[in-house]
């Protein structure tokens, strides 16, 4: 499988177990509702949000195919973009034009980063099985 494909559908699977880690964690922050209510506040932001999550993982499983040939792990690869990534969630938190509403929990928080390392690890080790 290409690595665009693999990266498009760890992150659908990614969007999938939302739910699971919102309820388990208790706290309502998603990146299908980050991404597609940034771009529209109609009943459409679902799919919205999917489209951009699917590409952002298409462009990351991208971006793994060329590290892999230095021998960089998808897990390794995915955790390190959290880590950096992780400190915007409080910008974000601030300036996200739909804040406060259903999907947007706080995403400068303990939870919020349990819950993006778990979705990460998902999302590197699934890359990593499909692409290879």
């Amino acid at each position: 499988m290409n690595a665009a494909k693999a990266g498009a559908i760890a992150a659908l699977v990614w969007a999938a177990v939302e739910p699971f880690d919102q309820r388990m964690l208790r706290h309502d922050y998603s990146d299908v509702a980050v991404l597609g209510k940034a771009v529209t506040r109609s009943r459409a932001w679902p799919l919205a949000g999917l489209a951009m999550h699917a590409a952002n993982g298409a462009v990351f499983g991208v971006a793994y195919a060329q590290a892999r040939r230095r021998g960089t792990s998808s897990v390794t690869m995915a955790l390190a973009e959290h880590t950096v990534l992780f400190p915007l969630g409080a910008i974000v938190d601030r300036r996200h034009p739909a804040r406060g509403t259903k999907g947007l929990a706080p995403l400068w928080s303990k939870r919020a980063f349990a819950q993006a390392t778990f979705r990460h690890l998902l999302f590197g080790a699934l890359l990593g099985h499909l692409a290879d």
